[in-house]
């Protein structure tokens, strides 16, 4: 199968380099999947999913007699090709990569032909790219929920493939639940009917017709409703949350349109966004055609977060990163992008608003991994890392960060956003290395090759820590907020204090100040989770006794882990309440996303015997 022809195509994109994934098990040099064909049973009682996938593979070299798949924690039971038995087996378990499934053809093949190789398994209950909570952990309390979370390297936990970004499919979906939930997929809705085995049961069929990457895989399941909120989109999510969220939700399709004017037509068709119980662990999931949404954005402005994810459809699903290596071309011109989709709709201030605050997040990052730490390299070596462990806002704002840069370099934000849109529309359907497009970005800007060598790429690319450049962002619309920082500082402070975006501020206030401001603000009332969490940080720091308990609360009772982190963190870290903060942590370990229980476990010290009790 050829890539599309359509809007984005371009047949003279340069050939693209092989590349190895320090990521993945699979034999993506040799042979690609073009096709996932999923059948799934899913099992509330067990906590496991039974499949079939069928995979149609292009094979890339001749006498082809093998491949291998990634897999972690699946019960395989049998394999075959075109339909003939074929011998496997699992190799060594890596700790955290899983198992390679090596699979034998009963035949040979040369270069250019396809094979159907179909595997019969069943998941883990302890699958990390699926959580499955009960009906208590459910805002309607009556059915269970089931969710997954594949990126970056989980999807083998759910099927057996070449779970890398290097590889780019289109894929088809039936999954058969109980009567009274519904399933939603990364992909358009095909239909359903009722379970022919078991007629309590309904399928409910998928396809997904644009190539993707295996991590952008997605399945929801539960007593979920949904909204229209635009030509082309729609709100899921339990009937509890779905007007609340239909309302937040509803400048989707201004966004959508302001993006396809920057970057291109927008290629995936529908457009949803599904708002998920309080334990998913991120803000936002671009997950084609359905984009998951935490419920903490339900009482915040979700103009930038939606932007950001809205983004994704050019820039990590059409264009995607080759490995997570090159992760910063996913995240770094999605911000770019999301933060021009803000200017588009408010103004160049804002933009500059939002840039400086995503600095402040990455020094952060770099003081919470350590300045010298090779993971806050532009593009780290990831050889035996976890990507989870990986996971920070290093590529997010260090890539905006060289991206702006560029801007400056090259003739301002019109120049470099074409320069993007070109991008776009020469690498869609493909995965990129950072290699070919900083080739390109030589290409396009032929007539300013002198500009781009002066730039320190091994700086930026290479070298850990802050970025080589400090950018001048203008500071109008920041000025009140620092004004006003500057008047509760200035009486009194315990640590130094800069409001100066370019230093990272470490803020604790004198017990006095933080109850003053509890007197003036009644901040401890506030719901808005982005501002609640930065005041109850504040209060903890401090040492307010009575901010702990709040402190844990919203720590546990929402799994972001934007949010959950830092606060178990801040309550560690005060060494009267360190042992609550544990205990807090393996009291809720098991309502939490296990992605989110195995981080928080590694920042407050707590092996695995501690967790379980014993």
């Amino acid at each position: 199968m050829q890539p599309p022809t359509g809007p984005g195509y371009s047949p003279h994109r340069p050939a693209m380099a092989p590349v190895s994934d320090p990521s993945s098990f699979s034999s993506f040099s040799r042979c690609t999947t073009k096709h996932l064909n999923l059948t799934y049973h899913v099992d509330f009682d067990s906590h496991v999913l039974k499949g079939r996938v069928a995979l149609t593979v292009e094979v890339l070299e001749d006498k082809f007699t093998s491949l291998t798949l990634d897999t972690k924690d699946l019960k395989i039971s049998s394999v075959t090709a075109n339909g003939q038995s074929a011998k496997f087996s699992l190799g060594d378990k890596h700790r955290f990569k899983g198992s390679p499934l090596e699979i034998m053809l009963p035949f040979e093949l040369s270069r250019g032909q396809h094979v159907i190789v179909e595997v019969a398994y069943e998941t883990s209950p302890r699958a990390f790219a699926l959580q499955w909570l009960t009906p208590t952990q459910t805002a309607g309390k009556k059915h269970p929920y089931l969710f997954s979370q594949c990126q970056a390297t989980h999807c083998r936990t759910m099927v057996p493939c070449q779970d890398t970004p290097s590889v780019k499919h289109t894929y088809y979906a039936q999954v058969s639940v109980p009567k009274e939930l519904v399933v939603v997929m990364s992909a358009l809705r095909d239909g359903q009917e009722v379970d022919p085995q078991e007629c309590n049961r309904i399928i409910y069929r998928f396809r997904q017709p644009v190539p993707m990457p295996s991590y952008l895989i997605a399945i929801v399941v539960g007593a979920l409703e949904s909204r229209e909120i635009g030509p082309r989109s729609r709100v899921w999510s339990e009937k509890e949350y779905v007007d609340q969220a239909a309302f937040e939700f509803s400048e989707t399709e201004s966004m959508l349109k302001t993006a396809e004017s920057l970057a291109g037509p927008y290629v995936w068709g529908q457009y949803d966004v599904l708002v998920l119980p309080p334990s998913f662990p991120y803000g936002g999931m671009e997950n084609p055609c359905l984009t998951f949404a935490t419920p903490t954005l339900l009482v915040r402005n979700t103009n930038m977060v939606i932007a950001h994810e809205i983004s994704h459809s050019w820039t990590g699903n059409l264009v995607t990163n080759k490995t997570w290596e090159h992760f910063w071309l996913n995240e770094g011109h999605t911000v770019y992008l999301e933060r021009m989709i803000g200017r588009c709709l408010e103004s160049e201030q804002f933009r500059q608003f939002k840039a400086m605050g995503g600095w402040k997040e990455l020094q952060e990052s770099v003081n919470t991994f350590g300045k010298n730490n090779p993971l806050t390299n532009l593009v780290p070596n990831l050889d035996e890392v976890d990507t989870d462990e990986a996971f920070s806002s290093v590529p997010y704002e260090k890539g905006f960060a060289l991206l702006y840069h560029l801007e400056e370099l090259l003739g301002g934000p019109e120049v470099f956003m074409a320069f993007v849109k070109s991008y776009i529309q020469l690498f869609a359907y493909s995965s990129v290395t950072t290699e070919e497009w900083k080739n390109y970005l030589y290409t396009y800007f032929k007539d300013k090759v002198d500009v781009l060598k002066k730039v320190d790429w091994n700086g930026w690319m290479h070298t850990p820590g802050m970025p080589p450049v400090t950018p001048k962002y203008d500071t109008t619309m920041a000025d009140a907020c620092i004004s006003l920082c500057q008047r509760w500082v200035k009486v009194s402070y315990v640590k130094t204090y800069t409001h100066t975006y370019t230093q990272a501020p470490t803020l604790t206030l004198p017990l006095t100040h933080v109850k003053r401001m509890q007197e003036v603000y009644d901040l401890n009332s506030i719901k808005n989770s982005e501002i609640r969490f930065r005041w109850l940080r504040v209060c903890v720091r401090a040492h307010l006794e009575e901010a702990v308990p709040m402190a844990l609360k919203m720590a546990t009772e929402q799994g972001r882990m934007k949010f959950t982190r830092p606060l178990f963190k801040e309550v560690y870290n005060w060494d009267k309440f360190r042992d609550l903060a544990i205990k807090t942590f393996v009291e809720n370990r098991s309502a939490m996303h296990p992605v989110t229980a195995m981080l928080v476990a590694k920042d407050l010290k707590v092996d695995k015997s501690q967790s379980t009790g014993l």
